[in-house]
């Protein structure tokens, strides 16, 4: 039986430029610094997202720069899945107040949304006090 998957969307507040945050959600060294345990990219442009010692491949497959990443999570044997898990990750400026937010989407298997939510406000925690915001 095949497990469904949840679609996680939020936004965080963040007080940081698009220009300073976009390294730290597009790059190996950036996203290893809050995202993850470490991240290696081979020559075939894939990411190898490491959490607790395993291996978690994927492609980034639409970034736009200082604006948005999508990384798209494959097969352990690096092959595509029909029905992929995704993260992406998109700054947002609100037009009113000029502040600046990260919009994540985790579409995953993982189901419960508030274990997600505190995963990910964890995660933005660390990513705050990296980029002073």
């Amino acid at each position: 039986m095949k497990a469904t998957k949840t679609k996680f969307v939020c936004e965080y507040p963040v007080n940081a430029s698009a220009k300073l945050l976009y390294p730290y959600l597009s790059t190996p060294s950036g996203l290893a610094q809050w995202f993850c345990d470490d991240v290696l990219v081979d020559e075939d442009k894939i990411f190898n997202f490491a959490w607790d010692g395993r291996s978690h491949f994927a492609e980034m497959t639409s970034h736009r720069t200082n604006r948005s990443v999508r990384f798209l999570f494959l097969n352990d044997d690096k092959t595509h899945s029909s029905d992929p898990s995704y993260v992406d990750f998109s700054i947002e400026t609100s037009e009113l107040t000029q502040e600046q937010y990260l919009k994540v989407s985790d579409y995953s298997e993982e189901d419960d949304l508030e274990e997600l939510s505190e995963l990910w406000e964890h995660l933005m925690q660390k990513l705050r006090e990296i980029v002073g915001g």
